[in-house]
């Protein structure tokens, strides 16, 4: 159960974060190519789950030629499971919100998971109104309460074959 390297959508290019990259991200050290504000803390996070070979990880959000933020998952599905299923991450530099680039990303990478049929759920935080529209937009319909942090879990339904 893989996923493209590369996701492409109508404005962006979601690329996996490489060893290399997710090292620098970890180190603080910037690359040409990625948004002057990017990446912020939770991309830094994201970067420390990069696994060699792992198409399930973290991925860049690049419109045009720059990085504005990050989207992944937090691992891959179990294979074993009866509906297999994996939680998705994702935010954006400042700048490049408002823009509908969270929908988009967001909806370009359920596509593959769809393919994979593998049900996707997320965490957001309650105050977070913005991400929990773009997780309304995409689907994520059933709400299965809060996690240990006090984050709504919202879980997307897996559309039917």
């Amino acid at each position: 159960m893989s996923l493209p390297e590369v996701v492409a959508t109508e404005r962006l290019s979601l690329r996996l974060v490489t060893p290399d990259e997710a090292a620098d991200m970890l180190a603080g050290r910037h690359r040409p190519g990625w948004h002057a504000d990017y990446p912020r803390q939770d991309d830094r996070d994201a970067a420390s789950m990069v696994r060699a070979g792992d198409t399930w990880g973290p991925r860049h959000i690049v419109r045009g030629v720059t990085a504005l933020g990050s989207i992944g998952f937090f691992g891959p599905p179990d294979p074993a499971a009866e509906v297999p299923e994996a939680e998705v991450g994702y935010g954006l530099v400042s700048e490049a919100r408002g823009w509908g680039f969270a929908t988009e990303a967001l909806l370009g990478l359920l596509a593959e998971a769809d393919r994979a049929r593998v049900r996707i759920r997320a965490s957001v935080e309650p105050a977070n109104k913005a991400s929990i529209r773009v997780l309304a937009k995409c689907g994520f319909t059933e709400l299965r309460g809060a996690d240990e942090e006090g984050n709504l879990v919202m879980a997307r339904p897996l559309p039917r074959p």
